[in-house]
Parts: C-alpha cells; structure tokens; sequence
C-alpha cells in the first residue's frame, strides 16, 4: 500500500500536467509519452554526471518546458492539428531522448539519489502539496485565468485583446514541464531511466484525471487540482490490487487501465442519465397532480 501511495504521488504530477491540457487548454497534447522520458533522461544523466539531484530535476522542467513550447509553436505557428503536433514531437523526442541518455536504458545504482537516506512518501507529500497550491494561485492571476479562458472560448478572449498563441504555448509548456519532472522523480526513484518508459503515459494521466473527477468532482480550481492528485493515488491502489489476483500478470497493466477508465467513464454518465430520469418522472407526477387538483375547478 505505501509503495503505491509513493508511485501514486510520483505520477500525480504528470496527471496535474495533462490536466492542464486536456481540461484547461482543451488540448489532446500526446507529447506527454515523450517529454516524460525526457525528463527521466536529463535528470538521469546530469545526475550521473555528478550534477546534484535537485538541480537534476530543475533541468527535466526545463527540457520539458522545451518540448511543450515546441509542440505549442508546430499548432500555433505553424497551423498544425493539434493531435498531430503532439504525435510529431512524440516521435521527435524518441530519438531525441536515444541522444541524451547514448543508450536505451542508464542506470542510476552506484550514484547520488534524490531520495537516499529521506522518506520518498514524505518529501512527495509535501512536494506535491507546493505543486498544487502553486498551481491553485497561478490559475487565479491575470495569466492564469486567460490561459482558463483560451480553453473555454478562445475566440471570446481574443476579442478582449488577448494573444491565444502565448497562452497556449505558454499552457503546454507548463505541462509537459510538469510530466517531464514526474519523469525524473520516477527515474530516480527506480534507480533508472528506460527510452520506453513514457509509452502510455497519457493514458494514465488520463485514467488519474477521470478517475478523480468521477470521485471528488471539479466544480473548482481547487477540487479540480486536488482530484488530479488524488485520482492518480487511487489509480495506482486499484493497479497493486489488480496485481494481486492470480490470473493477473504485469503485462496486463494497458487492460487493466483500459477497464479502469471505461468504469471511470460509464458509472458517472449512468449515474447522470439515472438522476436525469428520475427528475423527468418526479415532474411529470408533480404535473399530473397539479392537472388533477385543478380538473374539477375546469369543469365549472
């Protein structure tokens, strides 16, 4: 159970990235499986390298932030669907990824951690704690609140003056600066970096999204931020319990997510179409009772 709290806590900034982008910018931004290997990478290597830990994670934001902003240009400036820049930099960033680490996988055994000789469940604690408030205060500036309102209703915004370009750059870059920095803190966690370990990323970040939302709601900022964060916890406690069953296998972790998110997806909109009927039925009793009330005084 603690081992998944930690992965949870480790992921839920990459949820909080692709929140950003999926819920905030309206963006389906699939470079989040490339930049979170990115991250894995520089903080991996500079680490190796003899560069401290903290600063190691510091340089995976900014890589990340890089490939985020370049992803935003390829849409912005260069009039790229916005599911197919994602994809190019996705791509881009294999190779690219290849060239910072010089191999397939590096070990960090042997070497400076971030979590040697600390609690890893209490420094995330408190880490993504800052994280979230920080978010939670950036969403209520003048920034933060165009980059809400790009999402919302771009061409509204754009018609008070406001530049959507840089706010959508801008918003990616966060983002995948975010999921770069879960990339690193999980690279140093499992002691090393993998160029296949951000495949699937996005869904996960997903499934954590959805699945904190369905449970604790979003009506807020702050819910919102918060069910992020949660909803990655929770998705990593329903994966160790999958594990445990016997027919189960590590390998089973896309299927397993798969009928993770559809639960997540079906239970709500069922619950919503119930609560739809049922306020249809009470209506349709409160009117023929009204009409009942009222018969004999319209047949005077």
């Amino acid at each position: 159970m603690q081992g998944a709290v930690e992965s949870g806590l480790l992921y839920a900034l990459m949820a909080l990235g692709v929140y950003i982008t999926f819920r905030i910018l309206d963006f389906p931004d699939l470079t989040v499986d490339g930049s979170f290997t990115t991250g894995a990478a520089i903080g991996t290597v500079l680490t190796v390298n003899g560069t401290a830990p903290w600063l190691a994670i510091i340089c995976s934001f900014i890589g990340g932030a890089i490939a985020g902003t370049c992803t935003g240009l390829l849409h912005t400036k260069g009039k790229v669907n916005g599911l197919l820049s994602g994809i190019i930099m996705m791509i881009a960033l294999y190779s690219i990824n290849l060239r910072i680490m010089g191999k397939p996988n590096l070990s960090l055994r042997g070497h400076d951690n971030l979590f040697d000789n600390v609690s890893t469940l209490a420094v995330m604690i408190v880490f993504v704690i800052i994280v979230k408030l920080v978010l939670d205060l950036f969403f209520r500036t003048d920034i933060g609140l165009s980059l809400r309102a790009t999402g919302d209703n771009s061409r509204m915004i754009r018609s008070f003056g406001a530049n959507t370009d840089v706010t959508t750059i801008f918003g990616i870059a966060l983002s995948n600066a975010l999921v770069a920095t879960s990339g690193g803190l999980v690279a140093h966690y499992q002691k090393y970096a993998d160029n296949s370990m951000g495949i699937g990323m996005i869904v996960i970040g997903l499934a954590s999204v959805i699945i904190g939302e369905a449970i604790f709601g979003a009506r807020t900022i702050f819910r919102a931020t918060l069910a992020a964060v949660l909803g990655s916890i929770i998705y990593r406690i329903i994966y160790a319990f999958a594990l445990r069953v016997d027919w189960l296998d590590a390998s089973d972790m896309k299927l397993i997510t798969a009928v993770i998110i559809i639960f997540a997806l079906v239970v709500p909109s069922t619950r919503r179409v119930m609560k739809q009927k049922n306020i249809a039925r009470r209506r349709t009793a409160e009117m023929l009772a009204s009409l009942d009330k009222a018969q004999p005084g319209g047949g005077r």
